[in-house]
């Protein structure tokens, strides 16, 4: 059974950092891409910073500069690193694992508040 388990979510200031962790099990092809994504209350799920599966990243571009994602493949866990945070930062965050063709599939977390107050 695959599982993408989220967390390092929290409360923090403006200007205040948090660290995200996805660990994933159960995984039996590498993901094309992996990565996170966040939904705010009212608005579109959307992509912050993902992994291609030939290592490069992509970012949104309200967090190029401030977020860092990141993996350590023996642990099968991607983080996302976010400093200098924002209001407009909160959301929830999920992590995505994604694989088109034959064997593809589309995994999502169950999801970890990230809420920055001003």
């Amino acid at each position: 059974q695959v599982q993408l388990v989220e967390s390092g979510g929290g409360l923090v200031q403006a200007g205040g950092s948090l660290r995200l962790s996805c660990a994933a099990s159960g995984i039996i092809f590498s993901p094309n891409t992996m990565g996170w994504y966040r939904q705010a209350p009212g608005k579109q799920r959307e992509m912050v910073a993902t992994f291609t599966s030939g290592g490069s990243t992509n970012y949104a571009d309200s967090v190029k500069g401030r977020f860092t994602i990141s993996r350590d493949n023996a642990k099968n866990t991607v983080y996302l690193e976010m400093n200098s945070l924002k209001p407009e930062d909160t959301a929830v965050y999920y992590c995505n694992a994604k694989r088109p063709g034959y064997f593809r599939y589309d995994y999502w977390g169950q999801g970890t508040q990230v809420t920055v107050s001003s």
